[in-house]
């Protein structure tokens, strides 16, 4: 699965064409959040089976006549050379893919995307170069794998699964990173396709359940769930925005309360065990061109944490808490173990 997949296309009755044109109205109206809407958008018409218009979009991304220069460039290519495979251009796929590979992105997206089309054309040696790659690059000896290069290592233990090669270093970390109730050797081995010609109801039995499982750890891993967020204001901002509408004044007495509400109702959540918290920052232009196209007033607070939500589900939110010596989200520059995670 591609992270930049459509959560809602698992559900049969979804219009992915009618879904991708309102993504393309919705970029148009936040060009500050145009890439992320228009990925989303691609994603649909691919799975509509309109890649070439999914093509036009990554396309026009990557040109010089996009709202605002790409933030993730070797990821849209790398998205644009997986589609353009499933349609028949492989030459010019693979010669995307090269320039992704000798680009050595320093995000793991674009290496899992440009392994998995090459293993999903039987390029499983290509493939497993190309996992080795990312890892080697991505993945400082001796250190705890980030969360987001999971699948960077799920991926290459599949593919040398599939061509037989014995377990290394890396299989044997992809092994204890991973949680899925089935080992990866098992969810990995290629004998289990031979089990669904299977006539016996508990060979196909247990096989569902073994891809069941598979199917939770690869969604958990690859894609992008939206986090639960909260709504946090710069100082200027929450000054620009209580003097536009002092109703508001309420829900935000002062910016070091507001900060204070932010780490305790982020704590309150993980110690209910809430996963993957995180905080989206506003802007008042913003805000009031969320409340214009809910057709509500911005003074109307209960607006607020939908306005939270819809950043969050355009990509815009950061993990909470930082990473081990990482800076405090509240832009104070100083490290969050010694700003509000030490409060």
């Amino acid at each position: 699965m591609r992270p930049d997949k459509p959560a809602a296309a698992d559900h049969v009755d979804v219009d992915h064409i009618a879904e991708a044109a309102r993504l393309e109205r919705t970029a148009d109206l936040y060009p500050e959040d145009a890439e992320q809407l228009l990925l989303q958008a691609a994603a649909h018409l691919e799975l509509a089976g309109a890649r070439d218009r999914a093509t036009a979009l990554y396309d026009h991304l990557l040109s010089s006549t996009a709202p605002q220069p790409p933030s993730a460039p070797l990821l849209i290519r790398a998205l644009k050379a997986s589609n353009l495979w499933e349609y028949g251009h492989e030459a010019e796929a693979r010669a995307i893919i090269d320039g992704v590979r000798t680009a050595a992105p320093r995000e793991p997206a674009p290496w899992v995307i440009v392994a998995e089309a090459l293993e999903a054309h039987d390029e499983l040696e290509q493939a497993q170069e190309t996992f080795t790659e990312a890892v080697t690059l991505l993945l400082p000896a001796e250190t705890e794998p980030p969360y987001s290069t999971h699948p960077l290592l799920f991926g290459r233990h599949r593919v040398r699964r599939l061509l037989g090669a014995d377990h290394d270093a890396w299989d044997a970390l992809a092994d204890q990173v991973s949680t899925a109730s089935v080992s990866l050797d098992e969810l990995h081995d290629p004998k289990r396709v031979w089990s669904l010609g299977s006539e016996n109801p508990a060979e196909l039995r247990a096989e569902i359940a073994r891809i069941q499982a598979e199917l939770g750890s690869y969604r958990e891993a690859l894609s992008r769930p939206f986090p639960v967020a909260i709504l946090h204001w710069p100082a200027t901002e929450l000054t620009e925005l209580l003097a536009a509408y002092p109703s508001l004044s309420s829900e935000y007495p002062s910016h070091e309360a507001h900060l204070r509400t932010i780490e305790s109702s982020l704590r309150e959540l993980a110690a209910s065990g809430t996963p993957n918290l995180g905080i989206v920052t506003g802007t008042v232009p913003s805000y009031e061109a969320f409340a214009a196209s809910e057709g509500t007033s911005p003074e109307d607070s209960s607006l607020l944490p939908q306005y939270a939500t819809t950043l969050a589900a355009r990509g815009r939110a950061e993990g909470w808490p930082p990473e081990s010596g990482g800076e405090c989200w509240c832009g104070s520059g100083a490290a969050y173990a010694e700003c509000h995670g030490a409060q």
